[in-house]
C-alpha cells in the first residue's frame, strides 16, 4: 500500500509522465506465453492458452450514466450504466514496481489510435524490429534505427501517463501501470465512456 501511494504521488507529479504512456513487456514477443486475449505481438498464439470465459459487453442497448470500477485483485474491470452491471472484462494491470495506483479517477482523455511516447521498439527504415521493448531515453539506439510507440488503441486516459486501453493479456499484472484489455472490451468501453466518466481502483 505504501509503495502504490509513493507511485500515485510520483506519477501525478512527474511531468516526464504526462506524455509516457506504458507499453509492453518482452513476453508479447514469445510464442510460448500463454494469453488471454487482446494483442498479442508476432508470434501465434500458445495452443494451451487459457480461455477468456470472464469478459463480455451487454451495454448496447441500456441506458443510464457509465461508469468504471476496476478490481487489481481480480485483474477485473467491471462496466455499469445508471447503476447497472452491463460489462465485465478481463485485465492485466501494472506489475510489481509499476503499480497501477489505486483511488477515484476520471477520463480525461480519449485516443482511438494512441501510442506510447515512452516505451515500445526501436526500429529500422522498413519498420522492422531491431530491439524490443526499450525505454526512450533509458536503452541506447542502435544505429540506424528510431524509436515507435508501442500501440495502446482505444485509450482511455485517467491520469497523467496512464489509463485503460486494448493491449496484452498475459494472464497477470504485466504494464507499467496501465490498465490492458482484450481489445473488443476495449473497443466497447472506449464507445460508451465519455470525458468526466468516473472510474474507481481498488484492491
Amino acid at each position: 500500500m505504501k509503495h502504490r501511494r509513493l507511485f500515485a504521488l510520483v506519477l501525478t507529479g512527474t511531468a516526464a509522465l504526462l506524455l509516457a504512456g506504458c507499453g509492453s513487456e518482452d513476453a508479447r514477443f514469445s510464442t510460448d506465453t500463454q494469453y488471454l486475449g487482446g494483442i498479442y505481438g508476432p508470434g501465434p498464439v500458445s495452443s494451451g492458452a487459457p480461455v477468456d470465459n470472464v469478459s463480455y459487453w451487454d451495454g448496447d442497448g441500456a441506458e443510464g450514466k457509465p461508469s468504471v470500477k476496476i478490481s487489481l485483485g481480480e485483474q477485473r474491470a467491471y462496466f455499469y450504466k445508471g447503476g447497472k452491471l452491463v460489462g465485465i472484462s478481463q485485465l492485466s494491470t501494472g506489475r510489481e514496481g509499476k503499480n497501477t495506483p489505486l483511488g477515484k479517477f476520471h477520463v480525461i482523455a480519449k485516443d482511438p489510435n494512441h501510442a506510447s511516447s515512452l516505451y515500445g521498439d526501436y526500429v529500422d527504415a522498413g519498420d522492422n524490429v531491431v530491439m524490443p521493448n526499450v525505454e526512450l531515453g533509458k536503452d541506447p539506439k542502435p544505429a540506424g534505427s528510431h524509436f515507435k510507440g508501442a500501440p495502446m488503441p482505444y485509450y482511455m486516459q485517467i491520469a497523467p501517463g496512464f489509463g485503460l486501453h486494448a493491449g496484452y493479456l498475459p494472464g497477470y499484472p504485466a504494464s507499467h501501470g496501465c490498465i490492458r484489455m482484450p481489445e473488443f472490451m476495449a473497443e466497447n468501453f472506449y464507445k460508451s465512456v465519455s470525458v468526466g466518466t468516473p472510474v474507481t481502483i481498488t484492491n
